[in-house]
């Protein structure tokens, strides 16, 4: 025992060593040779276990993630092969079982849209190679439901650093597919072809890590339930490139040992009779469908920066799923804005400020974000309040109509 313990010391060790020369400069051929003497072959958890240990040491998630496409291709051939139990990947419906189906429609867009850039040198035709890139957008759904829903599960089982580093490249991958899309309107994909290859190598590299680096995490410590509750909030974040996705349950027997957070909340007394505020009292269903009928999205975040509520209003701006219930909020956003969240709350609770204000277009909406300090009679801080609405409605009215007609 002790001496597997030391191998995996050492490889840890060898691992964390490569990924900090790829940082310094040394080329991918340099890294791959030692690594290839180092050790025959190495595990997912190993590799998230090396990342992780990085980011403990000080190095920014920024540097880990920008290695990430670097040493994915040093280790891709070193990956023990880790086999999907077929009672899973090939259940419909079963969470695993989409994500894949997912990953093989990318793919095959990929392998068209290779096709249709090769014929569109030749003969000038761009109107395919941009149809399809606008189809491949669809992408954003496929990395939202991994954020959101499969993320928060990593969290809880202590897998923090690969969500993190995977997350800001998805976002990169995001920004690169919109750019490539928007410079198509006055560009020849002849002049772009390097663009669009970088983006769609991208994409692959990232079906490989989801399937050989995330999987095998994910399928070692999820429980039934947990994949039960992930494959309840799917549909709520819709498809990427498939559709006819049955609902899955587990067997009863599965079932039967585990309830979900909702469950377990339906079970409690103040759930189900009154609940007595200083101004009124509400019967659970009605404050429960008051809250989702206002038109404005609100997330809660209690004192210890964990996410304790959000309401479901019809108008929903900015995906939710119960899977974040018990999530750090700092783990709930991009890398990128992390820090300003963090900043938001921090001066919060310090006392310096009461609301940030933020806003910005989306598409046809113009979507206010306003964040408030929630306090106790005694100003002690109890949490902070995300509220979110789209205003555009707001700012197109004019005139006046008043609740009761002059006529």
């Amino acid at each position: 025992m002790s001496e597997e313990i030391n191998n995996r010391k050492y490889r840890a060790e060898v691992i964390k060593s490569l990924i900090a020369q790829l940082h310094e400069g040394k080329t991918v051929d340099e890294v791959k040779s030692q690594f290839e003497e180092a050790f025959d072959g190495v595990s997912a958890d190993e590799i998230s276990k090396a990342e992780q240990s990085l980011i403990e040491e000080g190095m920014p998630i920024e540097e880990v993630q920008r290695l990430c496409d670097v040493h994915a291709s040093v280790f891709k051939g070193s990956i023990a092969d880790i086999h999907m139990p077929s009672s899973l990947s090939e259940v419909p419906g079963h969470p695993i079982n989409t994500l894949k189906r997912e990953n093989r429609a990318i793919e095959r867009l990929i392998r068209t849209i290779r096709d249709q850039v090769a014929l569109a040198t030749q003969d000038g035709r761009d109107d395919a190679v941009s149809e399809s890139l606008q189809k491949l957008m669809q992408i954003d759904q496929h990395y939202l439901k991994k954020e959101n829903l499969y993320f928060p599960f990593m969290e809880q089982y202590g897998i923090t650093a690969p969500p993190k580093v995977m997350w800001g490249v998805d976002d990169e991958i995001r920004a690169q597919l919109k750019a490539v899309v928007a410079k198509l309107n006055d560009s020849k994909v002849s002049d772009m072809i390097d663009e669009i290859d970088a983006v769609l190598e991208k994409i692959t590299e990232m079906i490989f890590k989801e399937e050989n680096i995330m999987l095998p995490m994910l399928l070692e410590h999820l429980n039934t339930q947990d994949w039960k509750q992930i494959a309840d909030d799917t549909d709520e974040l819709g498809y990427c490139l498939i559709s006819n996705v049955p609902a899955w349950s587990p067997s009863t027997d599965d079932d039967a040992d585990s309830t979900d957070f909702a469950d377990t909340l339906a079970s409690t007394p103040s759930a189900t009779g009154l609940v007595h505020l200083a101004t009124g009292v509400f019967k659970v269903e009605e404050l429960e469908r008051v809250l989702d009928t206002l038109p404005i999205d609100i997330t809660f975040v209690d004192r210890d920066d964990t996410v304790k509520y959000f309401s479901q209003s019809k108008e929903r701006i900015f995906p939710r799923t119960k899977s974040i219930i018990g999530r750090k909020v700092s783990n709930c956003h991009p890398p990128a804005s992390v820090h300003i969240v963090e900043g938001i709350v921090s001066d919060f609770k310090s006392g310096k400020k009461d609301h940030e204000d933020f806003w910005i277009k989306m598409g046809e909406r113009f979507v206010f974000i306003r964040y408030f300090a929630v306090r106790s009679d005694q100003g002690e801080y109890l949490g902070t309040l995300e509220v979110t609405q789209n205003i555009k409605p707001i700012q197109d009215i004019t005139g006046e109509k008043r609740l009761v007609s002059d006529s």
